[in-house]
């Protein structure tokens, strides 16, 4: 099976901008099989533009789930976590798109699918792909004193971005499917952190959606932190700011605050050491085509040198969809697990814990 049968369910903004003309650019590993969205009209639409068959267009993942696919590809609203369950049940293999889901419990019911099928399960954080993400994490394995770690998310409004696309929707989801989505949503966030006030609430969708960017970076570089030391939501929820405690007494200070009226997105990570520094700086996930770059700083004797580099502008969401063919096709095991994934979430749950002043269990 060197071309994979993928169904993608879910045909929005991030289907249209990375995915979709991904998986038409690698069609020598991948044929798109089957699309699914609660919109019979787009769907249509995507299925048309990409020739997708009109028997394997769907609105329903049930229904998608019976066509001849190898694998499916998930990025619809969250949560995820009963079409991901029923696609491993079905011997499917799966890519999520970030999050995963929003509770530790609903990570748990997706890798027990996992475990079961024994079918690859990838989740969607594309910047532990990016070759700018994996140069600067090796230079980071290789610094001898890692002390403090800064990761700040200054994230502007994402229609800014949207707006230099051509994007295409339609107004035809039924009223009553708009509504299941949002009661799943609500019962996943109350199992996730619980009845809590409603800047907790807010800054907890900014962890789980966006900011999990960042913990996953993080994680990828470092392991999951030792403890929360402390964490401070302000300005009514749109901002947090967390300190981290990991192994050698090393902290990190990582914010995110929504600044939109700026069309600036910026996303830093930066390690600090005595004698080495290494920072990356990450475009906004609807980019196409840009990179990575990378600072290093260091000494050579008492002479200090600052290299600024770009690995390459190879596009993060393309990578991840070669790797994930890997694992599928060749037994790979995924750089972006469910059991990493579920981490995350449990670090989103215990950074909400922490501002209010919870112990985690």
């Amino acid at each position: 099976m060197d071309r994979i049968r993928i169904g993608v369910v879910g045909c929005g903004a991030i289907a249209q901008i990375q995915h979709l003309p991904h998986i038409a650019e690698l069609r020598d590993r991948y044929e798109l099989a089957g699309l699914c969205d609660a919109s019979a009209r787009l769907v249509d639409f995507i299925g048309e533009m990409y020739h997708v068959p009109g028997r394997s267009r769907v609105t329903r993942y049930e229904d998608l789930l019976d066509r001849d696919l190898d694998a499916v590809l998930l990025c619809f609203a969250d949560p995820k976590t009963d079409a991901a369950v029923a696609a491993l049940d079905a011997g499917k293999h799966v890519f999520i798109e970030k999050p995963m889901c929003f509770s530790v419990g609903e990570a748990d019911r997706i890798i027990g699918a996992a475990e079961a099928s024994g079918k690859t399960l990838m989740v969607g954080y594309m910047k532990q792909h990016d070759p700018g993400y994996q140069f600067a994490r090796n230079e980071v394995h290789a610094m001898p004193d890692i002390r403090f770690i800064q990761a700040n998310h200054l994230h502007c409004g994402n229609d800014r971005h949207l707006s230099e696309y051509t994007l295409y929707t339609f107004d035809d989801i039924p009223s009553e499917v708009v509504e299941r989505s949002a009661a799943l949503r609500e019962q996943a966030i109350r199992d996730a952190i619980g009845e809590v006030p409603e800047a907790a609430r807010r800054i907890f969708f900014s962890l789980s959606g966006s900011m999990i960017h960042d913990i996953s970076s993080l994680r990828g570089l470092f392991g999951p932190p030792d403890r929360v030391v402390s964490a401070e939501v302000w300005r009514g929820g749109s901002s947090v700011t967390t300190v981290l405690a990991y192994e050698n007494d090393a902290r990190c200070v990582a914010t995110w605050t929504s600044l939109p009226e700026l069309h600036d997105f910026r996303e830093t990570l930066e390690v600090f050491g005595a004698g080495r520094r290494v920072g990356i700086r990450f475009p906004t996930g609807f980019d196409r085509g840009l990179p990575s770059p990378v600072t290093v700083m260091g000494m050579d004797g008492e002479q200090p040198w600052k290299k600024e580099l770009v690995v390459n502008k190879q596009n993060a969401f393309k990578l991840e969809l070669i790797h994930l063919h890997d694992c599928v096709v060749n037994g790979k095991k995924p750089i972006t697990d469910g059991y990493g994934a579920r981490q995350d979430h449990a670090l989103c749950r215990d950074i909400v814990n922490a501002y209010l002043g919870k112990e985690t269990t």
